[in-house]
C-alpha cells in the first residue's frame, strides 16, 4: 500500500461536491485522468466475473469523479437494490444526526427512551445499556439469545428486545447484533416522531440527490433499521463519498464532521486477526477494513468501500457466499493500481473498458429451444410429492424458444416466462408478494429444463434442474446464497393423469 505522501500528492485534483442550481450529477472522466489505469479496471471486472457469483453491480469514484459503473444484466442503474446491513450505516448516520440537534446523547440510556416498554424489574446490565452499546454492538448479549428475533411481531419489537437476557456488562463484548440496530431506528423514532427512513428524508436523501428509497417498517411502523433499506448502486456511492468528505456535500455540513470521525474509527475490538476484515475493528456501525480502510457493509455482497488515502470510493452489489473475495479482489486488484497523479490519455484501453462495463450480463441459460422430451411434457402437470420446496406442481409449456413454466404453491399458479440465452423480464408472487424478476432457461440436456430466475432488485437468483422422465419428474431447486444446508431441495413428482378423451373431444 502507498503511504501518506501519495494522498497528499493528489489532493490538488480533488472534486468536492459544491452548491449548484440543480441536483447533483456526478462528474464523469476516463480512469487515468484520475490516475488508475482502464486496464486494471478492466482487470478487475474480468477476474470477478471469473472467479465471484456474482457481482450485480460497481461504482468506482475517484477524487469525486466516477471513473467506472457498471450493471450485470438483468440488474441495472435505474433498479434500487436490497442494502441489507448496509442499511446499519445509515441508521448510524440518523442517530449522529438526531444527537446533532440535541435529542439524544450516545450516553443516554437506552431505557430512557422507553420506559412504559421496560421490564417490570430490569436488570442492572440492561439499566446500564446505552445508545453507545447499541452503536457498537457492545449491548451485553449472547449470541444465541439473538437468534430468531421477531422483527415482525405483533408485540412491541422494543418490548421484545428489552426482554431478552443482557449476561455481560454493556460496552465490554463485541456482539454483532441486529436487534440493537433496530433499537437505534426506534429511539430515533421517539425523539424525532419520525421513522427513519422520513426523518432521512429531507436531511440525506433528498440534498444527495438519493430518490425513491424505501426501508422495510416492523408492524409498529419503526424503519427496521438492521436490514430493508432500498437504494441504487450510485446511493451507496453517493453516501460514501459523504463520509469521505467529513460529511460535507454542496457546501454543506450534512452529517457533523466529529460525527464521521466517530462513527468511522475503531470503537471497539472485535478480534485480531491481521488477516480477517471482520478483525479491525468496529465503530458506530460501520466496519473498520484492513489497510486503514472502513465501510458499510450488507449480507451476500452489498458494500459500500471507503478508501480515504487514496481518495476513492467502491460501491458494490452482489449476490456471493464469499464476502471477504470481493474485498479481497478489490484490495489486490485496485487498490495497487490507484496513483498518485493523472496517467496518459489511452483512448483504445477507454474504449475497451466502456464496451465491456456496457455489455456486462449474468450468464443466461443456453442450450437448445426443442427436444423429443419438450414435445412430449408440454402442457403436462407434474404433481410434487410432499410438497419440497413448497411446491405443489410444475407444468412447462412451449416447445420453442419461449417457454413458460408454471409452479403451483399455495394453491395459487405462478407462470414464469423465460428465453434460452437471454434475460425475460416479468413479476412473480412465488415469494408471497409481486417482485420484479428475470428468467433464463433452455433444455441443458434431452430430458433436462434448467430455469433461472433472478429477483433483480435483491441478491436472491433460483435455479431449476427439472429432469422430465417417462411420467415422472425429478430434479433440483437451488438458491445462490443462504446456508449451504438450505440451498439445494431435491424434488419429485408424478404427471397428473390425462383428462379422458370423450366423444365430443374426438
Amino acid at each position: 500500500m502507498r503511504g501518506v505522501m501519495a494522498a497528499l500528492a493528489v489532493a490538488a485534483s480533488v472534486v468536492v461536491p459544491v452548491a449548484g442550481d440543480g441536483p447533483f450529477v456526478f462528474p464523469r472522466s476516463a480512469p487515468e485522468a484520475q490516475g488508475i489505469a482502464s486496464e486494471a479496471i478492466q482487470s478487475f471486472v474480468e477476474e470477478a466475473e471469473r472467479t465471484i457469483d456474482a457481482l450485480h453491480s460497481l461504482v468506482i469514484v475517484r477524487h469525486g469523479v466516477v471513473v467506472a459503473e457498471g450493471w450485470w444484466a438483468p440488474y441495472s442503474a435505474g433498479e434500487p437494490h436490497q442494502m441489507f446491513s448496509l442499511s446499519k450505516s445509515f441508521t448510524s448516520t440518523a442517530v449522529g444526526m438526531a444527537v446533532s440537534e440535541g435529542l439524544l446523547s450516545t450516553d443516554d440510556p437506552v431505557l430512557k427512551f422507553f420506559p412504559d416498554e421496560a421490564p417490570a424489574e430490569p436488570s442492572a446490565n440492561l439499566k446500564a445499556m446505552r445508545v453507545r452499546d447499541l452503536l457498537t454492538m457492545t449491548a451485553g448479549h449472547h449470541e444465541e439469545d439473538l437468534r430468531g428475533f421477531p422483527y415482525n411481531s405483533e408485540e412491541s419489537v422494543v418490548r421484545r428486545f428489552l426482554s431478552l437476557p443482557v449476561a455481560h456488562k454493556p460496552g465490554t463484548l463485541f456482539v454483532y447484533n441486529t436487534p440493537a440496530s433496530y433499537m437505534l431506528s426506534a429511539i430515533v423514532q421517539k425523539v424525532t416522531g419520525q421513522p427513519v427512513v422520513d426523518y432521512l428524508g429531507s436531511r440525506l436523501f433528498q440534498p444527495l440527490g438519493i430518490t425513491g428509497a424505501t426501508w422495510d417498517a416492523s408492524r409498529q411502523g419503526v424503519s427496521m433499521g438492521g436490514f430493508g433499506l432500498n437504494v441504487r448502486t450510485e446511493d451507496i456511492a453517493r453516501f460514501g463519498e459523504l463520509y469521505l468528505r467529513k460529511g460535507q456535500w454542496q457546501g454543506r455540513q450534512i452529517v457533523p464532521a466529529a460525527w464521521v470521525e466517530a462513527a468511522t474509527s475503531r470503537q471497539v475490538s472485535n478480534g485480531s486477526s491481521p488477516s480477517s476484515d471482520w478483525e479491525q475493528g468496529y465503530g458506530y456501525q460501520f466496519w473498520r477494513s484492513r489497510h486503514g480502510f472502513y465501510r458499510g457493509d450488507g449480507a451476500h455482497g452489498q458494500f459500500c468501500l471507503v478508501l480515504p488515502e487514496y481518495d476513492t470510493v467502491v460501491a458494490i452489489t452482489a449476490g456471493t457466499r464469499d464476502m471477504g473475495a470481493v474485498m479481497n479482489l478489490v484490495w489486490e486488484r485496485l487498490v495497487p493500481a490507484l496513483g498518485p497523479q493523472a496517467l496518459p490519455e489511452n483512448r483504445s484501453a477507454n474504449a475497451a473498458l466502456a464496451s465491456k462495463l456496457a455489455a456486462l450480463t449474468l450468464p443466461a441459460i443456453t442450450g437448445e429451444t426443442r427436444t423429443a422430451a419438450a414435445s412430449a411434457i408440454s402442457g403436462r402437470r407434474y404433481e410434487i410429492t410432499g410438497k419440497q420446496a413448497g411446491l405443489e406442481a410444475v407444468t412447462l409449456t412451449g416447445d420453442g424458444e419461449d417457454t413458460t413454466v408454471t409452479f403451483r404453491l399455495a394453491g395459487k399458479d405462478h407462470p414464469v416466462s423465460a428465453q434460452a440465452g437471454r434475460w425475460r423480464r416479468g413479476t412473480s408472487a412465488m415469494t408471497g408478494s409481486d417482485q420484479v424478476v428475470a428468467a433464463s432457461g433452455a433444455w441443458t440436456a434431452a430430458d433436462t429444463y434448467t430455469l433461472k430466475v433472478v429477483r433483480y432488485r435483491t441478491p436472491f437468483a433460483t435455479t431449476y434442474r427439472l429432469r422430465f422422465r417417462a411420467d415422472t419428474l425429478e430434479g433440483e431447486v437451488e438458491q445462490n446464497v443462504g446456508p449451504a444446508s438450505e440451498r439445494t431441495t431435491v424434488i419429485r413428482g408424478r404427471a397428473a393423469a390425462r383428462p379422458a378423451r370423450t366423444s365430443e373431444s374426438r
